[in-house]
């Protein structure tokens, strides 16, 4: 019979390189140039400040490690649910989730990951230090972010895509119970679009604000969110950006 120990030190590592290679940090990803940043430079990879040129993720490995270790967490403590992100870019944060599944050998839990596929919806006036016009590099076909899951062996019967505007596609979305909830619209109406799904986050499940601590936009549709339905739940912070709290 395998050690246990054994088994958990060989799934961390594994863990370990999805989240440097989802980042770019393992073969040191240059920065995309409408990131306005020269090469490739440790600290921002680690805080998520620039944008990699060809991994999956932009979210850098602070945040990364945040939702790995959400997943895990939620795993270890049986709370019940799919994982879901809202806004997914080339695929990163999903594609560790999904990894996580695999890691576990965890057959019962499903991965939805929704973006329209072609970029942002139009802002609204609490989006006052967000601008989403001019960058191209945000918009990435589906067939692409597919794509990037084939590369890593995950894309399979477990991974869901909702694709167009969230406000279209949530919904309608079939899913029954929330493990982790993964918030990276950006938007305000986008994140409030995204809260629509709290309702079905389980007790001792995650809700995780990628911008939070950035973006107007996220923070007040967040906050308003919170205060029209009394939710005390300290929001943790995870890096320049982000914050989460956990659903008690």
């Amino acid at each position: 019979m395998p050690d246990p120990d054994y088994i958990r030190r060989l799934r961390a590592a594994y863990l370990d390189l999805m989240r440097d290679s989802l980042i770019g940090k393992l073969n040191q990803d240059s920065a995309l140039p409408s990131s306005n940043v020269d090469g490739y430079r440790a600290d921002y990879r680690e805080q998520g400040w620039d944008w990699p040129s060809k991994a999956p993720s932009m979210i850098g490995a602070l945040r990364m490690e945040n939702v790995r270790r959400e997943c895990e967490r939620v795993i270890e403590e049986n709370v019940p649910g799919d994982f879901v992100e809202t806004g997914v870019w080339r695929g990163g944060a999903a594609i560790m989730m999904r990894a996580v599944l695999a890691a576990h050998g965890i057959a019962d839990r499903r991965v939805f990951a929704a973006d329209s596929f072609r970029g942002f919806p139009a802002q609204s006036a609490p989006d006052t230090n967000f601008t989403v016009g001019g960058v191209a590099d945000f918009a990435v076909p589906l067939e692409e972010v597919k794509g990037n899951f084939a590369r890593y062996g995950l894309l399979d019967a477990q991974v869901v895509f909702l694709e167009g505007f969230f406000k279209d596609t949530l919904p309608a979305a079939p899913i029954e119970r929330i493990a982790v909830l993964r918030l990276d619209g950006d938007l305000y109406e986008s994140t409030r679009d995204g809260l629509a799904l709290y309702q079905k986050l389980s007790p001792g499940g995650s809700l995780i604000a990628d911008d939070y601590f950035l973006f107007e936009g996220q923070r007040r549709a967040t906050d308003e969110f919170r205060n029209a339905h009394d939710i005390a739940d300290p929001i943790m912070r995870i890096d320049h950006f982000g914050g989460y709290w956990i659903k008690r």
